[in-house]
């Protein structure tokens, strides 16, 4: 493939999305128990931030994931998420104005560390798929180019949710890749902003951190990871990987041409920022432009029987993705597989 700045913004042809959540009675009855508890909390309708938490309690992951993170333990979720609503409504990260943090990207740093890692606020690139149908944040701490600050807080926020935005139907977590090439003492950010942003991700998103890869660490960085060790989940520490075969957890084609992949991707920060303001569909206020009536906050709606807003049974769902991509849910394994052209321009 020659050099392109074009992202990749669906998954590869014959994408099948893993995994696939299905619950049992008991635990959509926990799940309905979470919804009317969250319900309980919401804003009242005067309130400006009341439709864009409708939006993200109304979003068929997030009751799920707090239950799956607080192993199904009712009064756990309900502090979890209790806390996590409490924070959105101080950082409103669905209204970040892209201008505020397009900063942040100028050296293709844009910051997405991921709750399992944090090279945090650092050069990174969103762009293409695993094999699972992930977003995938590149991380580069390497080429750290400003000072640590709220902004960077912001950016990293900014690029969650671009990232949930790009998630393929069924899809819950996405995917982040951390190469410490070139990364010095100096580039790399302090433990104890690292534990800041541990915070953010481990707190408020939760369930959302698929596959952590780290490839490239100098020795003398090591000390790093065993500085915030104690402060990472078990299950987010699970997800870890050092120096994995990326070949076999990313397509070629979606794979960065850094890492022996076919992806020959060339930094462009006007192209690079404004193809994906233009994917997202997000207005220069941090709200949403051309989105479909599913993404854009609604009418305030009373809690439904969970099962009908969880459920992955068995149906033949064509859903339109970027680039006239096609995701199908498949009757047969429950699974979305992607079908369709699946390359760059260049």
């Amino acid at each position: 493939m020659s050099k392109t700045t074009k992202l990749f913004l669906s998954p590869a042809a014959g994408t099948v999305i893993k995994p696939i959540y299905e619950y049992d009675d008991e635990q959509k009855e926990k799940l309905q128990a979470l919804r009317e508890y969250a319900y309980s909390l919401h804003l009242p309708d005067t309130d400006s931030y009341a439709p864009w938490e409708r939006r993200w309690l109304d979003k068929p992951d997030t009751l799920p994931r707090y239950l799956r993170a607080s192993k199904w333990k009712l009064d756990d979720a309900r502090k979890r998420i209790k806390g996590t609503v409490e924070w959105r409504r101080e950082f409103k990260p669905e209204l970040i104005p892209p201008e505020e943090v397009k900063i942040e990207a100028a050296t293709g740093k844009m910051c997405v560390p991921p709750a399992a890692i944090t090279p945090l606020l650092c050069p990174t690139i969103l762009t293409g798929f695993d094999v699972d149908g992930r977003p995938i944040i590149y991380m580069r701490p390497g080429r750290e180019n400003t000072e640590t600050s709220p902004r960077q807080l912001r950016h990293l926020v900014y690029i969650l949710e671009r990232a949930k935005d790009l998630m393929p139907p069924g899809q819950e977590s996405l995917m982040i890749v951390v190469d410490y090439k070139s990364t010095t003492l100096r580039t790399n950010p302090s433990i104890s902003v690292a534990r800041k942003v541990l915070t953010i991700l481990q707190y408020h998103y939760v369930e959302t951190l698929g596959r952590a890869l780290v490839v490239n660490l100098p020795t003398i960085l090591s000390f790093f990871y065993k500085g915030i060790a104690p402060f990472l989940d078990p299950v987010t520490r699970d997800k870890m990987r050092f120096n994995p075969d990326l070949f076999e957890l990313v397509p070629r084609e979606h794979l960065d041409a850094d890492f022996g992949g076919e992806y020959r991707f060339e930094f462009d920060h006007e192209a690079y920022w404004s193809q994906l303001i233009e994917a997202c569909g997000i207005a220069p206020d941090g709200t949403r432009i051309g989105r479909t009536e599913r993404e854009e906050p609604s009418p305030r709606t009373q809690p439904t029987d969970i099962a009908s807003a969880t459920d992955h049974s068995p149906s033949t769902t064509v859903v339109g993705t970027p680039d006239d991509k096609i995701g199908v849910v498949s009757p047969e394994h429950h699974e979305v597989a992607f079908t369709g052209t699946a390359s760059a321009a260049t």
